[in-house]
C-alpha cells in the first residue's frame, strides 16, 4: 500500500477561482441583458467554460482519492 497523497489544493484553488470568475461573469451578463445583449451573450459562453474547467479540476482530485481509498 501507498501511503496516502493529500488532496492537490492547487486544483481546489484553480477550481473556486474559476467559480468566482464565473459569477462575476453572470452579474455582467445580467446587467447586461436588456442594454447589450450580445455581450451578455459573450459572458455567458465565457462563464460556461469556467464552469466545465472547475468541473474537470474537481473531478481530478475525486478522481485521485477514489484512487487512493483502492489502494
Amino acid at each position: 500500500m501507498c501511503p496516502s497523497q493529500p488532496i492537490d489544493v492547487n486544483q481546489l484553488n484553480q477550481a473556486k477561482a474559476n467559480v468566482t470568475l464565473t459569477q462575476t461573469l453572470l452579474s455582467q451578463a445580467i446587467e447586461k441583458s436588456s442594454s447589450d445583449p450580445t455581450l451578455a451573450e459573450q459572458a455567458l459562453k465565457q462563464a460556461a467554460e469556467e464552469i466545465a474547467q472547475a468541473q474537470t479540476a474537481v473531478s481530478q482530485v475525486q478522481s485521485a482519492i477514489i484512487v487512493q481509498k483502492s489502494e
